[in-house]
């Protein structure tokens, strides 16, 4: 276990995985660090990919336009249809959750506890191994989880250049972002930064479409937006959805820029093999964490939401 972790594995869906996974046999040798594991055991009825029932509500988000800041409103109704967490909406399974999993990742971004904050901690990113595992999905849950936070502001990165979606799944219109900052440095990224109407988040797309999104991530320009970004806001917590790490390079250039890597695994999908090579691609960062997703049952019986007289699916 990484010696920073504040995770320890305590049963149920953990040892699930363990079974799944040869973690041992994936990390000897010089391959990648050892991983603590983060289980969130997301409820079946939030199994990420799952289509939604009913059409989702029209996208046209009123977009408040100011001298410095262009502001626009995510559509809750939109974020129930696909199964996000929904700000000030009910306490559920869900929303418990990924509670427990930013509370780790927290905890080592800002240190406290007894554990020293990270190099960089506040920098975290979201990968996969493989496309449709969920990592967007789990990307926009865990920022949707950390703006509620009191102390820290949220800015979500599109990183993803080839495929970019997070715009596009909460229904907002593209535009430029942070491939036009690393492409052109006359343009600073904090520009194309949109502000929501959910308070404490902000996104930056992903902007134009190059043929060489890792040339351009290699080159020196990234580390200086990066630190533009943490500079103009010191309570930001910086969360990237990241390329697939075995479907394209930008993955592995953008893990030397972080203080966390939340790896999505997919269970009863995610190969150890495929799981070993993703990690060895990214051991430019030294923390690295796993999230079983679309984990169809809890061993322990465990349903977040009851307590608050909520029913948890």
């Amino acid at each position: 276990m990484n010696k920073h972790s504040s995770i320890k594995s305590s049963g149920s869906l953990v040892e699930r995985a363990a079974e799944m996974y040869d973690f041992g046999a994936a990390f000897r040798g010089n391959a990648a660090p050892a991983v603590p594991v983060v289980e969130p055991g997301l409820p079946t009825a939030a199994q990420v990919g799952t289509a939604p029932t009913a059409p989702l509500p029209p996208m046209q988000p009123r977009v408040h336009h100011s001298a410095a800041t262009r502001v626009v409103e995510i559509n809750r109704e939109r974020l129930a249809a696909q199964n996000f967490i929904v700000p000030d909406g009910p306490v559920s399974g869900l929303s418990e959750e990924f509670r427990i999993v930013k509370r780790q990742l927290l905890l080592a971004a800002r240190g406290g506890k007894g554990f020293d904050a990270l190099p960089h901690g506040e920098r975290i990113l979201v990968c996969s191994a493989h496309p449709n595992e969920g990592k967007t999905y789990c990307a926009i849950n865990l920022a949707l989880s950390m703006a509620s936070e009191k102390d820290n502001r949220v800015l979500l990165v599109d990183a993803d250049f080839a495929k970019p979606s997070v715009l596009s799944t909460l229904g907002i219109e593209s535009g430029r972002g942070f491939m036009d900052a690393l492409a052109d440095d006359t343009v600073e990224a904090e520009s194309f930064i949109i502000e929501t109407d959910i308070e404490g988040l902000s996104i930056l797309p992903a902007g134009s479409r190059t043929n060489q999104d890792t040339e351009y991530l290699a080159a020196a320009r990234t580390a200086q937006i990066i630190d533009d970004l943490t500079r103009n806001d010191p309570s930001r917590i910086i969360i990237f959805d990241s390329p697939p790490a075995l479907a394209a390079s930008p993955a592995s250039v953008l893990a030397l820029h972080v203080g966390q890597v939340l790896m999505i695994v997919q269970a009863d999908e995610t190969t150890d093999s495929a799981l070993h090579d993703a990690l060895s691609l990214l051991n430019g960062c030294d923390h690295v964490q796993l999230l079983l997703n679309r984990a169809k049952f809890s061993p322990t019986g465990r349903k977040f939401g009851n307590y608050y007289g909520y029913g948890a699916s």
